[in-house]
């Protein structure tokens, strides 16, 4: 299990290093940027994926296109999500994107809906909507954000994961999958950084690099350890599922609550709960 809480760990520095951003002057966008090309060297060098699969025919394209727009938009709306929203309700709605790409599986690639899956999409969306309530403090300024950029994580990273579900069932190789997708997303990635720039935007310095490297590191260190994980227990999937999913929502808690001091009220606090409950629900598919 070291390698899953590994993984948790790396996991929520992402969202750490997203939330500090903007207190050291780091740009998010050519952080990300950064990230990308941090990452697939890294991929290169650990993995060592072999690029002659996706010579072949039958690569999906068109799904490894999509997620080369998808990772690093939407790892942008993650950066303004944890801003807005903070740790705790970005990361549950990163999670809690299962509610999409479950019932998914379903329809698109031919699952069998269980009663424990079912009762885990129910409880997700009871704790989707217990963590994104604000009550009487909705009326405030800035109030819409709070729960906006989180329904955007979910339904983004809902999307990532069926396209993942689309690649994987083409039988292309993990490593070269990752390869090629953040082959893709690097220019993409620049593209919306340089964007930003011609509009005025923060200048490109060695700040944002670092601040891209460390992204890159932690990133790449949270679908390293994952993978390790699955192999360390081969035949405990659904363990080394839950485990992850479930750890990343209550460390990213904790670390929300306790080290940045994001306010949370008690239904907030209950929703949180429901998504590890609903997390561990799914986990028994």
């Amino acid at each position: 299990m070291s390698y899953v809480l590994l993984a948790i760990a790396c996991s929520v520095l992402v969202s750490a290093l997203l939330k500090l951003a903007r207190r050291f002057d780091v740009d998010v966008a050519q952080a990300v940027a950064w990230n990308y090309l941090v990452a697939s060297v890294l991929v290169a060098l650990v993995l060592q994926p072999s690029a002659e699969v996706l010579r072949g025919t039958g690569v999906p394209w068109a799904a490894l296109a999509g997620l080369g727009v998808l990772l690093p938009t939407i790892f942008l709306v993650l950066g303004a999500s944890v801003r807005h929203a903070g740790i705790v309700r970005s990361d549950a709605a990163q999670r809690l994107s299962l509610l999409l790409s479950l019932p998914a599986a379903f329809v698109l690639f031919g699952e069998t809906l269980r009663p424990t899956a079912a009762a885990g999409i129910a409880l997700g969306l009871l704790a989707l909507a217990a963590m994104l309530w604000r009550g009487a403090s909705a009326t405030v300024d800035g109030a819409p954000a709070r729960w906006r950029y989180p329904l955007l994580v979910l339904a983004g990273f809902g999307v990532i994961d069926i396209l993942f579900k689309r690649v994987a069932q083409a039988g292309v190789p993990l490593g070269a999958s990752l390869q090629a997708m953040f082959a893709l997303a690097l220019p993409v990635a620049f593209a919306i950084a340089l964007g930003q720039r011609a509009r005025g935007g923060a200048r490109f310095t060695l700040r944002n690099a670092a601040g891209g490297v460390l992204l890159g590191l932690f990133n790449f260190g949270n679908i390293l350890f994952y993978l390790r994980g699955h192999r360390a227990l081969p035949q405990h999937p659904a363990l080394v599922f839950a485990a992850m999913n479930i750890g990343v929502v209550a460390l990213g808690a904790l670390v929300g609550t306790a080290l940045f001091r994001e306010r949370l009220s008690r239904l907030n606090l209950a929703g949180v709960l429901l998504a590890a409950l609903a997390l561990g629900c799914i986990a028994l598919v």
